[in-house]
């Protein structure tokens, strides 16, 4: 019997007008200004758009969007074997899978947000996509670029596409040797850190204390982890899963393949946005991808896998 997995975006998914659709009167908006103190579903329905990109409001505004989103999945009767999430993604796999409140993984991104746009100044951190380059030679360009500073890969997302973060002379500097050594694209992207990286060393370290105060319970569906894409079900193993995933690679190429080697022939985007679907579809094009963000989108899901 082919197994399904849920997946969930991260940041850079978010668009004003997310989660409007599918659940406007959702009683998860309602929890989410509770836990957070502001107007949480006013920001995601009307923006402004400048707010919304803030990583302190992206990234629980994300996670509710997404929880919205299995809510209404959930509605329809479908049921799923795995989960997993892409950085932010992973703390709204927990909720699907059980081992976080709601509110309480809103709280915790809120501040994993502000503890990671806090850890490196404006300016001197970066990140850069590496398109059309063997990821060997793009971990070799890092290595090269080290006497400009820190500089690593972050994502590694699929055959060809590897994101890299860092001091910004250094990812610079990784940049150039990689267009060197062959890569199609290298170009640097828009955020305001430079996440998964040893930079990000000083967030890790303030996310660990808030996380020693959530509760966290066992899974109820296993969950397959950014840090070691390996399969989790125990509680006591999430909070360093969640610690070490800010300063290490999302190893999502190797998440998506462990999905399908147990089993998943059928991958399920929830939340806003095709990026995952986009990304899955090129590591294993042989699975069934779908994707739940809106009223038609929630249908013709429904409607293939019935």
């Amino acid at each position: 019997m082919t197994r399904i997995a849920c997946v969930f975006p991260g940041q850079g998914s978010q668009a004003v007008g997310m989660g409007r659709d599918l659940g406007e009167a959702s009683f998860r908006w309602d929890t989410a200004n509770a836990a957070l103190g502001f107007d949480l579903r006013r920001l995601c329905f009307e923006g402004p758009e400048a707010h919304l990109t803030l990583t302190a409001n992206t990234q629980p505004a994300i996670l509710t969007a997404s929880i919205v989103a299995l809510d209404a999945l959930e509605s329809a009767n479908i049921s799923y074997d795995f989960v997993a999430g892409h950085s932010l993604g992973e703390y709204s796999a927990l909720v699907a899978a059980g081992a976080l409140e709601f509110a309480d993984a809103v709280r915790t991104v809120r501040a994993r947000g502000q503890f990671m746009q806090e850890a490196v100044p404006p300016g001197e951190g970066a990140m850069a996509a590496v398109l059309g380059l063997d990821r060997s030679l793009v971990m070799q360009a890092c290595e090269d670029a080290k006497d400009a500073g820190v500089v690593q890969v972050a994502n590694l997302n699929a055959p060809g596409q590897t994101v890299i973060a860092g001091a910004t002379p250094a990812v610079q500097r990784a940049v150039e040797l990689a267009k060197a050594k062959g890569a199609k694209r290298a170009l640097p992207l828009p955020v305001s850190a430079p996440f998964h990286s040893a930079l990000m060393a000083p967030a890790a370290a303030r996310l660990e204390r808030v996380l020693r105060g959530v509760p966290i319970r066992d899974l109820r569906v296993p969950v397959v982890t950014n840090v070691d894409a390996d399969l989790l079900t125990e509680g006591a193993r999430v909070m360093d899963a969640l610690v070490r995933q800010v300063t290490s690679p999302v190893r999502w190429e190797e998440v998506v393949t462990r999905l399908v080697k147990e089993g998943v022939g059928i991958f399920i985007e929830v939340g806003p946005g095709k990026v995952l679907s986009g990304l899955v579809r090129r590591i294993v094009p042989e699975c069934r991808v779908l994707n739940v963000e809106d009223r038609a989108s929630l249908d013709a899901t429904v409607k293939a896998l019935r």
